[in-house]
């Protein structure tokens, strides 16, 4: 998989701009930075707009081939192809805009580009400034490492994905999709649905024991791909609802035996942090 959609949404003064790792490197949504520095009430019209005049007034002809078509996660939490650019070329974009935004917006860009260098050379930096984001939004610690260990998980299944030959986006969506529908009885999306999330991170909204089954579900997976050297699409979809399917008798059997439910419709944005703490360490009992 050589795109991988990491914190989507980074915040430049209170606006939100749409990002993702493509080729070990950040690409931005240009109508998302066009929004921000333009003010414009169509940020789509003004970036068709200013497109056209890049390459016919200013000379930049080698526009389209610098700009990446990628799936970015819109307001409706679908995903849709948008227009993406890598910092050098945002920067040249950016000079074409007037706004008194550019320059403070382009310290913040070199920035976010700079420390993606460093977290290339020194991955555990990547690691301390995700817990440093969830500690300051309010996270409670033993969550945290439940996030964290999501993530290593996570990343370790997707890097034997694609050496078991799975390498289009759209298959890495089915089989996750596969195995959240065989751990908790819901799609990523559905699950969305039940916790009133629209643009979120769905598992930045998961309780203790969501987290962990979700955990569950995805080490099966990737230990029953490797026990059975499951190759392609299809041998790795079976391995996926098998896996998913562990996690899901797990749950179900604590279900029984602790006469609560492990879905919940708790996401963060609807709890005060009191409430989210006392919910965490329920769960986490």
């Amino acid at each position: 998989m050589s795109e991988i959609e990491v914190n989507k949404m980074i915040v430049f003064r209170d606006q939100h701009i749409r990002r993702i790792l493509h080729q070990n490197e950040w690409w931005f949504s240009v109508v998302d930075v066009v929004s921000v520095l333009s003010e414009s009430s169509n940020s789509r019209r003004y970036w068709s707009d200013l497109k056209r005049q890049l390459i016919e007034k200013d000379g930049f002809s080698e526009l389209y081939e610098k700009i990446v078509q990628l799936k970015l996660t819109s307001s409706d939490g679908k995903k849709y192809t948008t227009d993406c650019a890598n910092v050098e070329t945002l920067f040249r974009i950016i000079q074409s805009i007037p706004s008194p935004k550019a320059e403070p917006f382009k310290r913040w860009l070199a920035k976010v580009g700079y420390e993606r260098v460093q977290e290339i050379e020194d991955p555990e930096l990547a690691s301390k400034r995700a817990r440093a984001i969830y500690k300051a939004k309010g996270y409670p610690d033993n969550w945290i490492e439940k996030r964290m260990r999501s993530i290593a998980i996570r990343e370790e299944l997707t890097d034997e994905w694609r050496q078991r030959g799975i390498d289009e986006q759209k298959d890495y969506a089915i089989l996750t999709a596969e195995i959240s529908k065989a751990a908790f009885g819901m799609t990523p999306s559905e699950y969305k649905q039940h916790k009133n999330l629209k643009r979120e991170n769905l598992r930045d909204h998961m309780t203790d024991l969501e987290l962990i089954f979700s955990m569950l579900g995805e080490a099966s997976t990737t230990e029953i791909a490797r026990n059975k050297d499951a190759q392609g699409f299809d041998e790795n979809r079976d391995a996926a609802l098998e896996g998913g399917s562990v996690a899901g008798n797990a749950r179900k059997e604590l279900e029984s035996k602790s006469g609560r439910p492990v879905i919940s419709k708790d996401n963060y944005l609807s709890l005060e942090s009191s409430d989210r703490k006392a919910v965490t360490n329920q769960e986490g009992r």
